[in-house]
């Protein structure tokens, strides 16, 4: 690589070049998060993030010894993140799951299929799946209150549902 610098570097050059670096690190970057993860889909995952970190960035990208600190760097801590995430969210990998849906929860999940998609995601994410209004908020680009709203609008009509049907959820 040259050491000319990369903001006298055309847009497509610079594109040109950033490609050039992904083809050439790309094996070393899944190895780098495979041997720190031990998960093939979350290296795979990392990959992706450290590619959109080098387009994003100010990485040195004309000197190779640097670009590879750089890229070590940024691996190690997408790797970190990652397993920061997964520590805060219980979850249980697919593989494991017999049947998604639990028996006690089949009915309710079934009446919930008949909301608006807009009031059965909030309430979902939220009661499913544990987020935070805020993080809800976030996920769908929504207001906190908007998410609030449709929260309190989804469980009434949930309610007014399985009422009419006789449910023993209330």
């Amino acid at each position: 690589m040259s050491k000319i610098g990369t903001d006298k570097l055309s847009s497509d050059a610079r594109r040109e070049l950033i490609t050039d670096i992904i083809r050439q690190y790309a094996d070393f970057i899944f190895r780098t998060a495979y041997q720190n993860l031990k998960n093939r889909s979350d290296a795979e995952d990392v990959l992706q993030e450290v590619s959109v970190a080098l387009v994003k960035s100010n990485a040195p990208l004309t000197d190779s010894l640097h670009l590879k600190s750089w890229l070590v760097t940024v691996t190690l801590n997408k790797c970190r993140d990652l397993r920061r995430y997964q520590a805060r969210r219980s979850y249980i990998p697919l593989e494991e799951c017999e049947n998604i849906e639990a028996p006690e929860t089949r009915e309710v999940m079934e009446e919930l299929w008949q909301l608006p998609e807009n009031y059965r995601t909030v309430i979902y994410l939220h009661y499913y799946a544990g987020f935070k209004l805020a993080e809800i908020a976030e996920i769908l680009g929504k207001k906190p209150n908007t998410v609030a709203s449709r929260l309190r609008r989804g469980r009434k009509a949930l309610e007014k549902i399985l009422k009419e049907e006789g449910s023993d959820y209330e």
